[in-house]
């Protein structure tokens, strides 16, 4: 169970606010119990309440809370051997190395593909070897190695096949590589069927035969364990002496790891924290040309986040694999050339400009594809298809419009072979990537397999029908109990004037926040909306004064024309009482305290019993 459903409100609603502009009752996310844990962390470690309530909230033991604010790689790593056939994949590739082979590396197009292909690759080249990689085409060659560009790649030398990201389910893809006389190593963690493809070594946490623990982990983290096994074993071998040479640095490459965990949004917890806050720190070093170059694109002042990274840095490298050139963001990753990467960072950028115009003409009419369903029959899953749409953003407009209508979605592009690409996302507690294999064991999709949040599929056209009905019944259950569970979860209360540059600091060092462990949501009680105005793509800007008068910077993202933006706008100059999440703005290098406005409600005695979006 996450973070933010794992706290089961046990006192009355704060501020009571028990329907909000978007529908919801606050809850304390920590209850009495955690409430005391959060008193002993303050009282022990000398930390603010507000930061000792956010880690209390995220279930850190008084005695963890020291370890948790700083997580060491070198307590967290694990020893790789202890994955299923890491040991074996290891010696394969110093074998490669050893023998200069040829090595062709197969990623998926998505930022965990890249930033993991780009990682192999910059570590084999740094031992002398010059991989070819080769990131499939979302339309051409569908996800995952295929019989066809495995021929190829042998055709063109390679005697060795590493697949990243991609690969548990690849039967045919590798009897065509061993007829080939390609030997197949495979790093994978998507969720894993019983019966494995042959190969010389298939390294998932997630297969069933794995008992290491590290499920949690994205490909590039798994695919980072397996170059840390690589590197030991080269050791082993002498491989560094006879020739030489110092032993890379590993550590530089902890920034490609971060960008892929975050934008994978895999759990951050116990590894993955580590990862994700050393890699950021390297990052900032910005020795990647490629994420220096994207990181010019977006115009990034400050220090880099999680935030930049999920919503700014991640969504240009999958703009190649949604509409573009799949390979431009490996590409861009594993390069050293300076003015190359500029040069890709400013066409990624063109192409997510591109994919936002098609994902809003996209989301306009799903949106109302969605709307009687939900009248007519309340789907526990929202189900849409269009012959007009790019099957590159559908995973984008399923994400919309299960954050819209607060269910698991999916949207299908579907093509002129009569078949359609698909794309699934779910809500915490209801396993979107399970019901996707039984619909698989059911016959009613040609392929498809993901996560518990996100799938993706395969589907005939004329299935479609028959896929929203079995996936109904599959989780009708599972949503009926998320959704019933769906209070905003409070971390804790400030004001305008106590939310400062240093307390933002200080709750920022218990990150990082995302999947699993959720971004902390603050009410600021009773403050007036001084300044409210639409902006940019539906977004709404305000400005919260406090009761000495002090002011706070605020935007609600993609709240306009939705009941939390109408409010907002139909509130100038009156109390209410705001939730949101607190961050800074490094405009022109000086760090200012912003508000993400997630939630709302009236304040006061004279609040309406009845909002504007009829709650």
């Amino acid at each position: 169970m996450s973070a933010q459903s794992a706290a089961a409100p046990e006192t009355r609603a704060v501020l009571g606010v028990t329907r909000s502009a978007s529908g919801r009752a606050w809850a304390d996310r920590l209850g009495e119990g955690r409430a005391v844990v959060a008193r002993a962390i303050a009282q022990r470690h000398g930390l603010p309440d507000v930061v000792a309530r956010v880690l209390a909230g995220r279930d850190v033991a008084v005695d963890d809370a020291p370890a948790y604010l700083d997580p060491s790689l070198r307590t967290l790593m694990p020893d790789p051997s202890g994955l299923t056939d890491m040991d074996a994949a290891a010696a394969r590739l110093a074998d490669a190395v050893e023998r200069g082979e040829k090595v062709a590396i197969f990623g998926d197009y998505d930022v965990d593909g890249a930033t993991s292909s780009a990682l192999l690759a910059r570590f084999l080249r740094g031992c002398g070897l010059e991989p070819a990689v080769y990131i499939p085409d979302r339309l051409i060659d569908g996800y995952g190695p295929n019989p066809r560009a495995v021929a190829d790649l042998a055709a063109a030398g390679a005697t060795l096949l590493v697949t990243l990201d991609c690969g548990t389910h690849s039967f045919e893809a590798f009897d065509a590589a061993r007829r080939a006389g390609l030997d197949v190593v495979a790093l994978d963690h998507h969720q894993a069927g019983v019966a494995l493809p042959k190969v010389a070594a298939l390294v998932n946490p997630n297969r069933h035969d794995d008992l290491s623990g590290q499920g949690h982990l994205a490909a590039v983290g798994v695919t980072y364990l397996g170059v840390v096994a690589l590197n030991r074993e080269l050791r082993r071998r002498g491989w560094y002496r006879r020739r030489g040479e110092k032993e890379p640095d590993l550590l530089a490459l902890l920034d490609l790891v971060a960008l892929g965990t975050v934008c994978d949004v895999v759990p951050l917890v116990g590894l993955n924290r580590a990862f994700v806050v050393r890699g950021l720190a390297v990052m900032r070093a910005r020795r990647n040309p490629g994420l220096a170059a994207l990181a010019d694109v977006v115009r990034l002042s400050g220090p880099p986040t999680c935030y930049h990274l999920g919503f700014l840095i991640g969504p240009r490298i999958n703009a190649g694999g949604r509409i573009g050139d799949a390979a431009l963001g490996a590409r861009l990753l594993a390069g050293d050339d300076a003015l190359a990467a500029a040069r890709i960072a400013a066409e990624l950028d063109r192409l997510n400009r591109e994919r936002q115009l098609l994902e809003a003409a996209a989301l306009e009419e799903a949106d109302a594809m969605a709307t009687p369903q939900l009248l007519e029959r309340d789907p526990a899953v929202l189900v849409v298809a269009s012959a007009d749409w790019h099957p590159g953003i559908v995973g984008l407009v399923a994400a919309r419009l299960k954050e819209r209508h607060g269910r698991p979605a999916v949207a299908i592009a579907l093509g002129e072979g009569g078949q359609g690409t698909g794309s699934c996302r779910s809500i915490p507690g209801v396993d979107i990537g399970a019901a996707v294999r039984a619909a698989i064991d059911a016959g009613l999709l040609v392929k498809g397999g993901g996560h518990a949040m996100a799938a993706g599929l395969t589907i005939d056209a004329s299935r479609v029908g028959d896929l929203a009905a079995f996936l109904d019944d599959a989780v009708r259950n599972a949503v009926a109990v998320s959704r019933a569970d769906d209070a905003l979860l409070v971390d804790g209360a400030v004001t305008a004037g106590g939310a400062t540059v240093e307390l933002v600091e200080r709750i920022e060092r218990a990150g990082p926040f995302g999947s699993g462990s959720p971004d902390p949501v603050f009410v600021l009680p009773a403050h007036r909306i001084a300044y409210a105005e639409t902006v940019g793509a539906a977004h709404v800007r305000l400005s919260l004064a406090g009761t000495d008068g002090t002011k706070l910077k605020a935007m609600a993202f993609r709240a306009a024309g939705r009941p939390l933006g109408d409010f907002l706008l139909g509130a100038r100059d009156r109390p209410v009482h705001v939730a949101g999440v607190l961050g800074l703005d490094h405009w022109q290098g000086e760090p200012r305290v912003q508000l993400r406005v997630v939630d709302a409600a009236p304040a006061g005695p004279d609040a309406p019993r009845r909002l504007p979006n009829g709650g």
